[in-house]
C-alpha cells in the first residue's frame, strides 16, 4: 500500500532544464569552448557534477568542477530568476499528495544552491516536504538507487511502500532499482524510452488514478 511519495524535482517539479543547460552553455563559453544542449542529453537526471563534467569530457577540457559547477549556479540563479515556473499540476499534485497523509520526500540529484533556488521561484516551500535528500548526501548518483532508498529511509518508510515521481530514464532506473513505483512524466524524454516506469503521463495534471491508489 502506497505510504509516501518521493518527488525528483528537476523535469517534475519544475522545467528547469532549458535554465541549466542555458548557463553551462554561457560557463563553457567563458572558456572558449562552444558546447550544443544535444552535449548535455546523456547526462539529463544524473547531477550536475556528472551533467557539466561529462560534456567537459566529451570536449576534452580539464576543469575543476567545483569552480565551474559554482559558476554554472551564478548564471543559473540569474536567468530563472522570475522566469522559472512551476510545471502545470505540479503544486496540485504535492497539495494533493499532503492531503491524503502520504508522506513526502524531495530527492534531487542536484545541490542544495539549485534545489533552493528552484523551490524560492516555483513557490513551493522547503518545509512541505518531511525529508529532502540532494546529490550532496548521496555517494552514488542515479542510476544508482541511493538516493531513493535514502530518501525513503528518512521519511520512516520501505521503498516498496513509495511512489517516486520521475521524468529522466537514469531516475526511472533508479526507482524501480530501490524497489519504489514509479510514474514518469514526459517533460525530458519520449515515452517509448520511460518504458520501465508503472506509470506513465503527459503532465502532473493527468496523473493515472490507480498511481496513488495502490
Amino acid at each position: 500500500m502506497i505510504r509516501g511519495v518521493l518527488f525528483d524535482m528537476d523535469g517534475v517539479l519544475a522545467d528547469s532544464e532549458q535554465y541549466i543547460c542555458k548557463a553551462a552553455i554561457m560557463m563553457f563559453a567563458e572558456y572558449g569552448l562552444t558546447v550544443k544542449p544535444i552535449d548535455f542529453k546523456p547526462f539529463v537526471g544524473t547531477g550536475e557534477n556528472r551533467y557539466i563534467g561529462g560534456v567537459a569530457e566529451k570536449y576534452g577540457l580539464e576543469v575543476d568542477i567545483m569552480k565551474v559547477k559554482a559558476r554554472t549556479y551564478e548564471i543559473y540563479k540569474s536567468i530563472i530568476r522570475g522566469n522559472l515556473k512551476p510545471l502545470p499540476g505540479a503544486v496540485r499534485m504535492v497539495n494533493r499528495c499532503r492531503n491524503m497523509g502520504l508522506m513526502l520526500a524531495l530527492a534531487t540529484s542536484a545541490d542544495t544552491v539549485k534545489m533552493e533556488a528552484n523551490l524560492l521561484e516555483i513557490g513551493i516551500p522547503p518545509s512541505t516536504f518531511n525529508a529532502i535528500i540532494t546529490g550532496l548526501d548521496v555517494e552514488n548518483k542515479k542510476p544508482a538507487p541511493d538516493i531513493y532508498i535514502k530518501a525513503a529511509e528518512k521519511i520512516g518508510l520501505h521503498p516498496e511502500e513509495c511512489l517516486v515521481v520521475e521524468d529522466a530514464v537514469s531516475g526511472i532506473k533508479a526507482a524501480k532499482s530501490a524497489g519504489c513505483k514509479c510514474l514518469a512524466v514526459t517533460t525530458s524524454f519520449d515515452r517509448a524510452l520511460l518504458y520501465e516506469a508503472d506509470w506513465i503521463c503527459e503532465s502532473l495534471e493527468k496523473i493515472p488514478g490507480e498511481a496513488l491508489t495502490w
